[in-house]
C-alpha cells in the first residue's frame, strides 16, 4: 500500500475515490487516491490524503475516466475538508441521542432515566479518555511497535488560531476537525454496550468499563487497521466501521452480558419472558436519529471533500447508506410477518434498519444501490435471526445490540471483496477474527475484574424497584409510576 503524508501524530489519510459506473449488480474497480497513478492505492480509511496537494503542485488535471476536474486553491481543499469531517462529527455525536432515545425507549419505564445517565456520561468519559491517552495510542508511532499500537499521551491541535500562519498543505486540514471526527466513533463504540447491559447493570461499574474500552481496547485494535498498523498491512479493509467500530461494541456487549447475566425473571423455567418496552415511538424516534447520524459515520469517512470526485464519493455512500437501510426495514418487516402469523413486529424491524446500516458500514463506495438495498437487506435477516438464537442461548441483549452490531458487523465486513476487488475474504477473516477475539477477551478480563472487586450488578431488590430510584433517587416518569420511595444511592 501508498502512504502518503505522515503527520505529527503518526496518522495518515486515504485519498479520495473515483469509480466508474457499472450495472446494477457489476463491479466497479475503484481507483484509491487523487493520484496521477491509475493504479495507486490509498492509506487506512484513518488519516487524510494528501494525494490532492500533489496534483496540485503538479498543476495537472487528476487522472479520471471522467473529464478533468477544475482545480481548487489548498485552502479551499483545506476549509472543505475541515467542514467535512466537521459536519460529519456532529452527525455521528447525534447518534449518542439516537442510542439514548433507543435505549430508553427499549428498557421498562423504571429504568429509562438511568439510561439516559448512562449515555450522556459515556459520551462524556469516551471525549476524555480518547484525548487523554486514545488518539495518540491509536494513530502515533505506531510502527515502532511492530504495528500493534502507538504511545500513549495527551492529544494536541497541529495549528491553532492564534499561529502567524496556518499551513493548509501540511495536513490539509484542521487537526482539530480530525480529532472531533475520530473521538464520535469511539464514543459509539460505548454507546453499543450501554443497550445490552441496561436494566441490571452498575453505572458506576459501566462507566469504569467505558474508560477502560476507550482509552485501552478500542485504540489498540483501531491502530491496527486505521492506525496504518499490522492489518492494514495484510491488506485487511474495513472503510467506516462494520467491524472496527460495531462489531467491537457487539464484542464488548457479548462479554458483558455473560458475565453481568440476565435481568431476574427474564428467563422461567427455561423459558424467555418478554419484557415490554417503555415506548416503542421513542425507540422509533431514536433509530431515525441514528439513521441521520449514519450519513455523517459513513459519508465523511470519505475523508476529503477537496475535490468533485471526493465529492461524488460522498454522494454515492450516501446513497448506498441509505438504501442498505431501506433494504433491512422490508426484508424484516417481511420476516417478522411470516414468523409472526400476519402481524409484524415493531422492534425487530427497527433493529432491521440498523443491521442494514451496519451491514453497509464495511464498504458503503464500491456497491450499487441494488447491491446495497440486498447487502442491508441480508444484514436485517441476520440481525432478526441472531435475536432469536440469543434467546435461545438465555443471552440476554435488551435492545438487540448483539445482532445488529456483531453479527451484521461480520456479515458487513466480510462481504466486502464482492465489490471492492481489493479486498480478500481470507484477510477479511482474519481481520474479524483477530478483532474480536482481542475486544472479547480484553472485555470479559475488565468485566470480570470489575465484577470480583466492586460488583457489576444490581442487587435484586434494587433491581425490582428499578435503575432510576435506586441510582438516581428519581423516576424518568414520576407521573405514570407513583407511589415508590426512593432507595438510597449505592455506595
Amino acid at each position: 500500500m501508498t502512504h502518503m503524508h505522515q503527520m505529527a501524530s503518526g496518522k495518515t489519510a486515504r485519498a479520495g475515490l473515483f469509480s466508474a459506473c457499472s450495472p446494477l449488480f457489476g463491479f466497479r474497480r475503484q481507483i484509491r487516491g487523487l493520484s496521477m497513478t491509475p493504479t495507486f492505492t490509498g492509506a487506512p480509511r484513518r488519516a487524510r490524503p494528501l494525494a490532492w496537494a500533489g496534483a496540485l503542485a503538479l498543476g495537472g488535471a487528476l487522472a479520471f475516466a471522467a473529464p478533468a476536474s477544475a482545480q481548487v486553491s489548498e485552502e479551499t481543499a483545506y476549509i472543505f475538508n475541515t467542514l467535512l469531517f466537521l459536519i460529519g462529527g456532529f452527525l455521528v455525536m447525534w447518534m449518542a441521542a439516537g442510542f439514548a432515545m433507543l435505549e430508553a425507549g427499549s428498557v421498562r419505564g423504571k429504568h429509562a432515566a438511568a439510561i439516559c445517565l448512562k449515555n450522556i456520561g459515556l459520551y462524556s468519559i469516551a471525549g476524555i479518555m480518547f484525548y487523554a491517552v486514545g488518539y495518540n495510542l491509536m494513530y502515533d508511532s505506531v510502527d515502532l511497535s511492530g504495528g500493534f499500537f502507538g504511545i500513549p499521551f495527551p492529544w494536541s491541535p497541529g495549528e491553532l488560531t492564534g499561529d502567524e500562519v496556518i499551513d493548509v498543505a501540511e495536513n490539509g486540514y484542521s487537526t482539530a476537525s480530525d480529532w472531533f471526527f475520530q473521538m464520535v466513533f469511539v464514543a459509539t463504540t460505548a454507546s453499543i454496550v450501554s443497550g445490552a447491559v441496561a436494566e441490571r447493570v452498575r453505572i458506576g461499574a459501566f462507566f469504569l468499563f467505558v474508560v477502560v474500552l476507550t482509552a485501552v481496547i478500542y485504540p489498540i485494535q483501531g491502530a491496527w487497521t486505521w492506525g496504518e498498523g499490522w492489518l492494514d498491512a495484510a491488506g485487511f479493509s474495513d472503510f467506516a466501521g462494520s467491524t472496527i467500530v460495531h462489531s467491537v461494541g457487539g464484542w464488548a456487549a457479548l462479554a458483558g452480558i455473560i458475565l453481568v447475566g440476565a435481568r431476574s425473571g427474564r428467563f422461567v423455567g427455561g423459558k424467555a419472558v418478554p419484557m415490554h418496552s417503555s415506548s416503542l415511538p421513542l425507540a422509533t424516534l431514536g433509530t431515525f436519529v441514528l439513521w441521520m447520524g449514519w450519513f455523517g459515520f459513513n459519508g465523511a469517512s470519505q475523508l476529503a471533500l477537496g475535490s468533485a470526485a471526493d465529492a461524488t464519493a460522498v454522494s454515492q455512500i450516501f446513497a448506498n447508506t441509505n438504501m442498505a437501510a431501506a433494504g433491512g426495514v422490508v426484508a424484516t418487516y417481511l420476516l417478522t410477518l411470516a414468523l409472526g402469523r400476519g402481524k409484524a413486529n415493531l422492534g425487530a424491524v427497527l433493529n432491521g434498519a440498523l443491521a442494514g446500516l451496519v451491514s453497509i458500514t464495511a464498504e458503503p463506495l464500491t456497491p450499487t444501490i441494488g447491491q446495497a438495498i440486498l447487502f442491508g437487506a441480508a444484514g436485517g435477516v441476520i440481525a432478526t435471526f441472531g435475536a432469536i438464537l440469543l434467546e435461545k442461548l438465555r443471552l440476554d441483549d435488551v435492545v438487540g445490540a448483539i445482532p445488529v452490531h456483531l453479527f451484521a458487523g461480520v456479515w458487513g465486513t466480510m462481504i466486502v471483496p464482492l465489490t471492492n476487488p481489493d479486498a480478500s475474504f481470507v484477510t477479511q477473516a482474519i481481520g474479524v477474527g483477530t478483532i474480536g477475539a482481542f475486544a472479547f477477551t480484553a472485555s470479559f478480563a475488565v468485566f470480570l475484574v470489575l465484577k470480583i472487586t466492586i460488583r457489576i450488578r444490581l442487587k435484586p431488590d434494587e433491581e425490582t424497584v428499578g435503575g432510576d430510584y435506586t441510582e438516581l433517587g428519581h423516576s424518568a416518569y414520576p407521573e405514570f409510576l407513583p407511589g415508590k420511595e426512593p432507595a438510597p444511592a449505592m455506595p
